[in-house]
Protein backbone atom coordinates (compact mmCIF):
# COMPACT_ATOMS: atom_id res chain seq x y z
CA UNK A 1 0.00 0.00 0.00
CA UNK A 2 1.36 3.77 -1.03
CA UNK A 3 1.44 6.20 1.72
CA UNK A 4 -1.20 8.44 -0.16
CA UNK A 5 -3.54 5.26 -0.20
CA UNK A 6 -3.43 4.80 3.59
CA UNK A 7 -4.11 8.64 4.17
CA UNK A 8 -6.50 8.35 1.96
CA UNK A 9 -8.02 4.99 4.22
CA UNK A 10 -7.45 7.72 7.38
CA UNK A 11 -9.82 10.30 5.40
CA UNK A 12 -12.30 7.36 5.13
CA UNK A 13 -12.26 6.44 8.75
CA UNK A 14 -12.68 9.82 9.79
CA UNK A 15 -16.33 9.59 9.04
CA UNK A 16 -16.53 7.23 11.80
CA UNK A 17 -15.60 9.81 14.17
CA UNK A 18 -17.99 10.51 17.59
CA UNK A 19 -17.52 13.86 18.24
CA UNK A 20 -19.97 16.20 19.32
CA UNK A 21 -18.35 18.01 21.51
CA UNK A 22 -15.14 19.14 19.81
CA UNK A 23 -16.53 19.03 16.42
CA UNK A 24 -13.04 17.86 15.29
CA UNK A 25 -12.90 14.59 13.97
CA UNK A 26 -9.98 12.41 13.32
CA UNK A 27 -9.31 9.17 11.58
CA UNK A 28 -6.45 6.93 11.66
CA UNK A 29 -4.91 4.00 9.57
CA UNK A 30 -2.18 1.81 9.80
CA UNK A 31 -0.49 -1.00 8.68
CA UNK A 32 1.02 -4.02 10.88
CA UNK A 33 2.29 -7.11 10.57
CA UNK A 34 1.97 -10.42 12.30
CA UNK A 35 4.53 -13.09 13.46
CA UNK A 36 3.93 -14.87 9.96
CA UNK A 37 5.10 -11.77 8.07
CA UNK A 38 0.83 -10.54 6.65
CA UNK A 39 0.26 -7.33 6.66
CA UNK A 40 -2.96 -5.50 7.05
CA UNK A 41 -4.21 -2.51 7.45
CA UNK A 42 -6.11 -1.02 10.70
CA UNK A 43 -8.78 1.89 11.04
CA UNK A 44 -10.20 3.76 14.30
CA UNK A 45 -11.93 7.53 14.50
CA UNK A 46 -11.61 9.27 17.53
CA UNK A 47 -14.92 8.77 19.98
CA UNK A 48 -15.37 12.07 22.29
CA UNK A 49 -17.33 11.40 25.98
CA UNK A 50 -19.31 14.01 28.03
CA UNK A 51 -17.16 13.29 30.82
CA UNK A 52 -14.15 14.14 28.75
CA UNK A 53 -11.13 12.21 30.14
CA UNK A 54 -13.24 9.49 28.83
CA UNK A 55 -12.47 9.65 24.94
CA UNK A 56 -10.11 8.05 23.04
CA UNK A 57 -8.29 9.11 20.38
CA UNK A 58 -8.20 7.71 16.81
CA UNK A 59 -4.82 5.85 16.86
CA UNK A 60 -6.11 4.42 20.19
CA UNK A 61 -8.82 2.78 18.60
CA UNK A 62 -6.99 1.49 15.53
CA UNK A 63 -4.07 -0.18 17.34
CA UNK A 64 -5.89 -2.04 20.25
CA UNK A 65 -7.91 -3.36 16.64
CA UNK A 66 -4.57 -4.74 15.03
CA UNK A 67 -3.47 -5.95 18.57
CA UNK A 68 -6.38 -8.31 19.42
CA UNK A 69 -6.21 -9.94 15.86
CA UNK A 70 -2.58 -10.31 16.52
CA UNK A 71 -0.65 -8.13 14.25
CA UNK A 72 1.64 -6.46 16.56
CA UNK A 73 4.53 -5.00 14.35
CA UNK A 74 3.06 -1.60 13.71
CA UNK A 75 5.23 -0.54 10.52
CA UNK A 76 3.20 2.84 9.07
CA UNK A 77 0.40 5.23 10.42
CA UNK A 78 -1.86 7.73 8.94
CA UNK A 79 -3.69 9.99 11.05
CA UNK A 80 -5.59 12.49 9.36
CA UNK A 81 -7.85 15.65 10.98
CA UNK A 82 -10.84 18.19 10.55
CA UNK A 83 -8.40 21.26 9.87
CA UNK A 84 -6.11 22.59 7.02
CA UNK A 85 -3.65 22.29 10.02
CA UNK A 86 -1.62 18.87 9.81
CA UNK A 87 -2.76 16.60 12.97
CA UNK A 88 -0.21 15.34 14.54
CA UNK A 89 -0.64 11.96 17.36
CA UNK A 90 -1.44 13.86 20.99
CA UNK A 91 1.17 13.30 23.75
CA UNK A 92 -0.70 10.45 25.19
CA UNK A 93 -0.76 8.55 21.87
CA UNK A 94 2.66 9.23 21.20
CA UNK A 95 3.60 7.28 24.44
CA UNK A 96 0.79 4.20 23.52
CA UNK A 97 2.58 3.87 20.12
CA UNK A 98 6.32 4.13 21.46
CA UNK A 99 5.22 0.49 22.95
CA UNK A 100 4.69 -0.60 19.88
CA UNK A 101 7.64 1.08 17.50
CA UNK A 102 9.60 4.12 18.65
CA UNK A 103 10.93 4.21 14.81
CA UNK A 104 7.18 4.36 13.67
CA UNK A 105 6.62 6.06 10.23
CA UNK A 106 3.99 9.01 10.96
CA UNK A 107 2.06 10.34 8.20
CA UNK A 108 0.67 13.49 9.55
CA UNK A 109 -2.03 15.11 7.50
CA UNK A 110 -4.51 17.74 7.13
CA UNK A 111 -8.21 17.54 6.31
CA UNK A 112 -7.59 17.64 2.27
CA UNK A 113 -5.19 15.22 2.62
CA UNK A 114 -2.06 16.95 2.33
CA UNK A 115 0.57 15.23 4.86
CA UNK A 116 4.35 15.31 6.04
CA UNK A 117 6.36 12.38 7.49
CA UNK A 118 7.80 11.71 10.81
CA UNK A 119 9.46 9.35 12.97
CA UNK A 120 7.56 8.77 16.48
CA UNK A 121 11.00 9.10 18.09
CA UNK A 122 11.26 12.26 17.11
CA UNK A 123 7.73 13.73 18.23
CA UNK A 124 8.08 11.72 21.04
CA UNK A 125 12.01 12.19 22.41
CA UNK A 126 12.79 9.97 25.50
CA UNK A 127 9.59 7.76 25.34
CA UNK A 128 9.27 5.38 28.10
CA UNK A 129 9.10 1.53 26.90
CA UNK A 130 9.70 -1.93 27.75
CA UNK A 131 13.48 -1.31 28.04
CA UNK A 132 12.84 0.82 31.05
CA UNK A 133 11.27 -1.53 32.97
Amino acid sequence: MTDRELVDKALEARSGSYSPYSKYRVGAALIAQNDSGEEKVFCGANVENASYPCGVCAERVAVPKAVFEGFRNIKTLAVVGSSDVICTPCGMCRQFLNEFNPKLRILCAGSGGNYEEHVLDELLPFGFGPENM
